[in-house]
């Protein structure tokens, strides 16, 4: 069979047969066109095919994806770019890659931690980076420092009892969230804030309503845990940033339209570089995100008598802001807080005190404000023996107390003569009817009519059971070997038939069946082999 393979303006011709594998067509044009294909640190060049619009598989054979005689097939050289770093997310258990550039490796660990946070959408004050020995990283050093090489794994590492809290941030789950919150005050108060930091990164709508009617502003900052309240020359300078901020970096609208309506102040809110909400939709380019932004800083604000445009409407709340904490001591408004921390709280300083970013579950942690430790039952007190009752004691009356028998044996005596009676009758008489339906200790449950058609039923035909049996275990061995059902298995082929979008639906459907059976046959063949 005669196929033509076109590759950078070439158009050549190969004599192959319909059942070559695709990986064996792409050494045989590698050799014709002397295409070198290498592999280093940074990536690997390697070739691919493509046919009505899909990508061939080294493991498919010409005729399974129908290729035909005369058949074009188009070949293309790619580079496939390998992660520089990766970062195991110990809350998520998934392993991130950091697709960056190789300078990345020359620069310091809060600039990765930079890039952390974009793709996961914690904040920085909720983790930290560990090596593959386990040795913490701090931001003032540089990653050759730990000796981070190209495809190292690091280890993202959050505050000890907080991964079911921030796991159930990340799926948006309000009443998990309620369920890990801490019962100290300062802690309680940070987590809603990260609460709703991860809520307006990912775009949860139930937990953003939730975080600010418990008082959360989206122009605050996120800040630091308590337990960092002094170490203020150690701390990232991303801790500045707020909510509004991820919402604006992630391009989640609606949760900026929340925010926006809860106050104005978000629109000139600024981050540690100092951008604005609209600098930043406009630096990722959402374009929804920057024309609502747009419109609400060049808006008006009326008032009885009086249009005020909304930037002067800003500055002005701002200054009353500024005067309003000026005015009153702190703690009057409810609004202000003590900077640092208070005299007995627990501080974490870096490379001094026992580390608290382990990732331990809450369970594990044993923080005694959680409910749970309230909720255990105190340990049972044993009880002295005591001697078996009788069946019937004596009352503080003296009167005996015996326990009533469970069936009457006179009724059971006249259910059965009356059974034999009217042994060919379809229905109890009413009072018999009444006995059974004031029975206490049957379930009242409701049954189906009962059908008086004196038509024979027609036959069911069935396989015969040794046919039915053979067919259970080639399912069952099926999903064992392949990780999917039949069905699963049917769907993932009708999946990948569907990217050769230049045939026909029909064609598209015959593939999906030549792939469904060549999978079995495979499967089939590796066990028989493995036997």
């Amino acid at each position: 069979m005669r196929i033509f393979i076109a590759f950078e303006g070439s158009f050549e011709a190969f004599d192959v047969s319909p059942h070559e594998s695709v990986e064996a067509i792409k050494q045989m044009v590698k050799d014709h066109f002397h295409i070198p294909l290498s592999e280093d640190k940074q990536g690997r060049w390697y070739l691919e095919l493509l046919y009505a619009g899909a990508a061939l598989r080294n493991s498919w054979n010409l005729s399974d994806v129908g290729i035909s005689f005369c058949s074009t097939l188009k070949c293309f050289l790619k580079k496939e770019d390998k992660p520089t770093l990766y970062v195991f997310n110990a809350v998520t258990q998934e392993r991130m890659p950091m697709m960056e550039n190789m300078s990345i490796l020359e620069k310091k660990v809060s600039d990765l931690r930079k890039l952390v946070t974009r793709r996961c959408g914690f904040p920085v004050s909720v983790y930290c980076l560990r090596t593959p020995k386990g040795l913490e990283m701090y931001d003032c050093n540089a990653l050759r420092d730990y000796q981070t090489d190209a495809g190292t794994t690091l280890r993202l590492d959050v505050w000890d009892g907080w991964k079911e809290f921030l796991m159930g941030c990340l799926l948006g789950q309000k009443p998990k969230v309620q369920r890990y919150l801490s019962k100290e005050g300062p802690v309680l108060k940070y987590q809603r804030r990260v609460a709703l930091y991860i809520a307006a990164f990912h775009g949860h709508t139930e937990l953003t309503e939730w975080a600010l009617q418990q008082g959360v502003q989206p122009h605050e900052a996120v800040g630091v845990h308590p337990y960092r309240a002094w170490c203020h020359e150690a701390l990232h300078t991303d801790v500045s940033n707020c909510p509004v901020h991820a919402a604006a970096e992630a391009g989640q609208l609606l949760t900026l339209k929340a925010f926006v309506n809860c106050t104005v102040l978000c629109l000139e809110c600024k981050n540690a570089a100092g951008q604005t909400p609209l600098a930043i939709a406009a630096k990722h380019q959402h374009k929804d995100c920057v024309l609502y932004l747009l419109s609400k800083m060049w808006s008006t604000v009326s008032f009885l008598k009086l249009s005020v445009p909304m930037r002067i409407y800003i500055k002005i709340k701002q200054w009353l802001l500024r005067a309003q904490s000026r005015r009153f001591p702190k703690g009057q408004l409810g609004r202000a807080s003590i900077p640092g921390a208070r005299v007995g709280d627990t501080v974490v300083v870096d490379g001094f005190t026992q580390p608290k970013m382990t990732s331990k579950s809450w369970y594990k942690a044993g923080d005694k404000s959680q409910p749970s430790s309230q909720s255990k039952l105190p340990p049972c007190k044993p009880q002295p023996s005591r001697k078996p009752l009788p069946m019937s004691q004596r009352g503080s009356r003296g009167q005996a107390l015996t326990f009533p028998s469970l069936v009457d044996a006179k009724k059971v005596s006249e259910l059965q003569n009356h059974h034999r009676e009217n042994q060919g009758k379809n229905s109890a008489p009413a009072g018999m009817k009444e006995k059974h339906v004031k029975n206490t200790y049957l379930p009242q449950v409701p049954l189906p009519p009962v059908s008086r058609v004196d038509y024979s039923h027609p036959l069911f035909y069935c396989m015969p059971p040794r046919a039915d049996c053979l067919l259970r275990s080639a399912f069952t061995s099926f999903s064992e070997h392949s990780g999917r059902t039949p069905r699963e298995n049917a769907i993932y082929c009708l999946a990948v038939a569907s990217a050769f979008k230049e045939k026909p639906w029909l064609r598209q459907l015959e593939i999906a069946r030549v792939l469904a059976k060549r999978s079995i046959s495979n499967l089939t063949v590796q066990g028989g082999s493995a036997k």
